[in-house]
């Protein structure tokens, strides 16, 4: 058994695990980006661009969540690919439903 501030590892792959202060790093950053996303909708000026700044803020949160609370980056790449393959397939179907819909195409 490892203590909290030790890196665990994996004796299949060779890699390290992230330790208890990258975990708590990863929380602060998603605290911070949330709190400037909650700021952002307060903020008049930036109303023009105010949907593209959360869009942003939020894939921020979710490739911070995804890499390390779900343990994506300490896996093997073949999780990463059937993640990713079908994240941009549904991302792919979503934009041409909204073009669609929108009357673009």
């Amino acid at each position: 058994m490892t203590a909290l501030n030790e890196p665990a590892s994996d004796p299949a792959h060779g890699d390290s695990h992230a330790t208890t202060a990258t975990y708590v790093t990863v929380a602060l950053v998603l605290t911070a980006v949330t709190v400037i996303e909650v700021a952002a909708t307060y903020i008049r000026a930036l109303t023009p661009i105010l949907i593209p700044t959360l869009l942003v803020l939020s894939l921020a949160k979710f490739a911070l969540v995804v890499l390390f609370f779900m343990h994506l980056r300490y896996d093997s790449r073949v999780f990463s690919v059937l993640f990713v393959g079908p994240l941009l397939i549904a991302m792919a179907i979503i934009v041409a439903l909204i073009a669609l819909i929108a009357g673009v195409m």
